[in-house]
């Protein structure tokens, strides 16, 4: 009986050693590395509000004409727009539109950019035909090609992912070509090959996991830009349709009466700056805890 419990102590204290561990690691993070602890706490907000918001704020494109350009104050808090509409709603649910298109073309990039970058930076005979393609893709301005797209389908949120996915993915497969042409010399790898592992196998097990610390921080910044680039064709009229509010299309009605009513282009400016700020604080210090030679000088 005394063993048994002597294995239940040891397993007990042992459990509690490692999450102790685990706690302390944790806290040495976010006290080496602050920035991923607030950018990453700004981001839950915007996605909390994002989330929760539209269930607590008005209709975003009820128009009120007896209440047009009503500064900020108790009933409106970041006032109204030409046309009577609640400016703090639209706001609200612009963040939707922002964050949705922000994280599908992260993830819609890096998914892509790594089975491509995979297959170019292993496979040599692809290689130079899949990196004439991307070079020719990086050769077109991305803003340039998303406004043909979009002018040619129609303007959807679908239609805008796509045409801003479009232009990141050469980025994301230069960076996995270049990591796997490090990868593919070394030891363990040619020794697989060697012992007669499967391409595909090698790919997965050797060569996969050294893609995995640059693209988190890849995406991150693909996301800050995309969310950017999707601001900046709803205010040039070639993003998201009028009917749905996003911070872009907020911008561009509002330039008109910008000099009398400041606060419809302030108010979605602001939060998108402090999206786009919260995600690449968190790219950033993703950069410095997962780059081995950044790690070490901290």
């Amino acid at each position: 009986m005394s063993t048994q419990s002597d294995k239940v102590d040891f397993t007990t204290s042992a459990e509690a050693t490692l999450t102790s561990r685990k706690d302390a690691s944790l806290a040495s993070l976010m006290w080496k590395h602050p920035s991923v602890f607030w950018g990453g706490l700004l981001l839950v907000i915007m996605v909390l509000v994002a989330v929760f918001g539209p269930f607590l704020t008005a209709d975003p494109v009820a128009i009120h004409p007896i209440d047009r350009l009503k500064v900020p104050s108790a009933e409106f808090w970041f006032g109204t727009d030409y046309l009577g509409r609640n400016v703090y709603s639209r706001v609200i649910y612009g963040a939707r539109v922002s964050l949705v298109v922000g994280l599908a073309v992260a993830v819609v990039a890096v998914v892509l950019g790594l089975v491509t970058g995979l297959l170019s930076g292993y496979i040599r005979w692809l290689d130079a035909i899949i990196m004439r393609v991307m070079d020719g893709l990086m050769a077109i301005p991305g803003i340039l090609l998303a406004i043909a797209l979009i002018s040619l389908s129609g303007a959807t949120l679908f239609t805008v992912i796509i045409a801003i996915v479009i232009p990141e993915i050469p980025r994301v497969v230069r960076l996995v070509r270049s990591v796997v042409l490090t990868v593919r010399e070394e030891p363990y790898v040619e020794a697989a090959i060697a012992a007669g592992t499967r391409t595909h196998l090698i790919l997965i097990r050797h060569i996969l996991p050294n893609t995995i610390a640059p693209l988190i921080v890849q995406a991150t910044y693909i996301c800050g830009s995309a969310m950017l680039t999707e601001s900046i064709l709803g205010f040039l009229g070639a993003g998201i349709p009028p009917e749905i509010p996003s911070w872009g299309n907020i911008m561009s009605e509002g330039r008109t009466y910008f000099q009398l009513s400041p606060w419809i282009i302030f108010f979605p400016g602001i939060a998108l700056a402090l999206t786009v700020l919260a995600v690449n604080t968190v790219g950033d210090g993703l950069r410095d805890t997962l780059d081995p030679r950044i790690a070490r000088k901290m």
